[in-house]
């Protein structure tokens, strides 16, 4: 069995777990998220406790039961403490600025970019120059970090851009006469 299955999902107190059929929904502070559960793989629900168990046998199966457990604790700390990625901006001139549910960018480009955040998402800007992408699903609050990244990404020469916070950006010399 996967080594990442065998360990059991301990919940924190205020998260709630309801198993019905193959959809498990986690409730806790931050939200409520809903996952469909794939049929070879058992999922048991007790008191303060998720396990995960799969088919020894079975290479595919033993790997989708560590995935699950994996996907299911993220649902656990997602709905109880959160996810929160955090950018910088390296560059003369660029700005961010949060109204709402957009965000204003202003990277170098002969016009302002505004991203809009999906459904769950908070953007913060504590600063002019830090992005904070608060919310509860891992996955989405990665993909809507990495999309803002995109729109400038840093570069090896200056090391302009915008950068993950713990991100190390390898400079390349300049070149040489």
């Amino acid at each position: 069995m996967s080594r990442v299955a065998k360990n059991p999902i301990t919940l924190p107190k205020g998260v709630e777990v309801k198993l019905e059929g193959m959809m498990l929904t986690v409730k806790g502070a931050k939200g409520v998220m809903t996952r469909e559960l794939h049929p070879s793989v058992k999922v048991d629900v007790s008191s303060n406790v998720i396990q995960v168990h799969g088919d020894r046998e079975n290479a595919a199966v033993n790997a989708l039961s560590g995935t699950t457990r994996a996907n299911i604790s993220n649902m656990v700390v997602g709905v109880s403490a959160g996810y929160e990625r955090k950018l910088t901006m390296v560059g003369v001139g660029y700005r961010a600025q949060a109204k709402g549910n957009i965000l204003s960018l202003s990277l170098g480009y002969s016009h302002p970019i505004e991203f809009e955040s999906p459904e769950g998402i908070v953007i913060e800007t504590p600063t002019q120059t830090e992005i904070l992408v608060k919310g509860c699903d891992k996955q989405v609050v990665g993909q809507v970090a990495a999309n803002i990244r995109a729109y400038r990404s840093p570069e090896p020469y200056k090391g302009k851009g915008i950068r993950y916070s713990d991100e190390e950006i390898i400079r390349k010399e300049a070149k040489k006469k």
